[in-house]
């Protein structure tokens, strides 16, 4: 059985980070896209000439093509979509961020259980090669007790941060940060955030954050990121007391999208960090390279599928997105009250 999946949006995340994936993906199949400007319609066509194009999502329900869909429109209309597939009896893989706030992301999820219906979000920056890399490392014990994980993602690409109160770079990329981080170490009790504001036609809009986090049992991590200074750099820290790693990635999966590439082509040699961007693994046996570990987008979906057909847990779940969600608003609380929030 192939699990026949409809793109809603054909945007910047609908042609890079979705589609592609989802023609890589075992167990699935693109089976339409929604897309409605003329530009983007064309722009469907052209990569994918064998997917139906809709002018709106009710029109793809209607057409009875797909059992499931990503939506990957705007933020503030995702809401409305998501419903509106839940109630067609559809499953449903809602980009991020998941929901405005983390009660609304538990609405969503409820809304799911009583259609029976499987609910996912799709942060698939948890399938990045360096995480997943520095995620075997602590899989194997290497750094001994973990103290403290540093997260760094700068990107210098002022055009893609969202405008106005309901976007900025929080919900953006401090979305999958944060996510990575409790995938990482478990969850967060305790948040402490600063964050940089600019003022846009749109409204004020916050640009760049760092955040401290306090996990469960005792790590914490610290991440940061921004779009506007100028700066391009994706690096992880890990230290713990029996060594540390460090990695410079180039965020691979992403720069081989952007090349003209998919993964479809190339599924063994897909994702994988060159060697000069190979991360160090520092312990009283010496300096170590360490190999990257294969960055797989379409690892979510192949999940996703598995979840539909056994009826099992989707790779992240409504309930997991709606903790992320409660981080990142307990995050925005501690920067305009300047003090830790608790989430015990």
């Amino acid at each position: 059985m192939s699990l026949r999946i409809g793109v809603v949006g054909y945007g910047t995340g609908g042609k890079n980070f979705h589609a592609p994936f989802i023609d890589a993906a075992k167990g699935c199949t693109l089976a339409g896209i929604v897309a409605r400007a003329p530009a983007t319609v064309a722009s469907a066509q052209a990569d994918w000439p064998g997917a139906p194009i809709f002018p709106s999502l009710s029109a793809m329900i209607d057409a009875g093509v797909c059992d499931a869909v990503t939506v990957t429109t705007p933020p503030q209309t995702r809401r409305a979509l998501v419903l509106e597939a839940i109630a067609a009896g559809l499953h449903v893989i809602a980009d991020k961020p998941f929901a405005p706030t983390a009660e609304a992301a538990l609405e969503l999820d409820a809304a799911a259980r009583a259609k029976g219906v499987t609910l996912g979000v799709y942060q698939n920056r948890r399938f990045d090669a360096d995480i997943q890399t520095l995620a075997r490392i602590l899989r194997e014990d290497a750094l001994g007790a973990l103290w403290r994980v540093h997260s760094r993602m700068d990107f210098d690409d002022p055009a893609t941060l969202e405008p106005g109160p309901s976007g900025g770079l929080l919900r953006d990329l401090g979305s999958h940060l944060v996510d990575q981080m409790i995938w990482l170490l478990g969850p967060v009790v305790a948040v402490d955030a600063q964050m940089d504001f600019i003022d846009l036609p749109e409204g004020r809009t916050d640009a760049g954050f760092t955040i401290t986090l306090r996990h469960e049992g005792g790590p914490h991590s610290h991440i940061n990121a921004s779009k506007l200074n100028f700066l391009n750099m994706r690096e992880l820290r890990a230290y713990g007391d029996a060594g540390s790693f460090v990695s410079q990635g180039t965020d691979i999966q992403a720069q081989e999208i952007f090349a003209g590439k998919r993964p479809a082509q190339d599924p063994a040699g897909w994702g994988y960090e060159p060697e000069s961007a190979w991360g160090t693994l520092r312990t009283g046996a010496g300096a170590m390279r360490v190999p990257s570990e294969q960055g797989r987008y379409h690892d979510y979906y192949e999940a996703f599928a598995r979840a539909v057909l056994h009826g099992t847990e989707p790779p992240v779940t409504a309930a997991q997105g709606a903790r992320t969600l409660a981080v990142l608003d307990a995050a925005r609380e501690s920067a305009a009250a300047g003090r830790s929030i608790s989430l015990e």
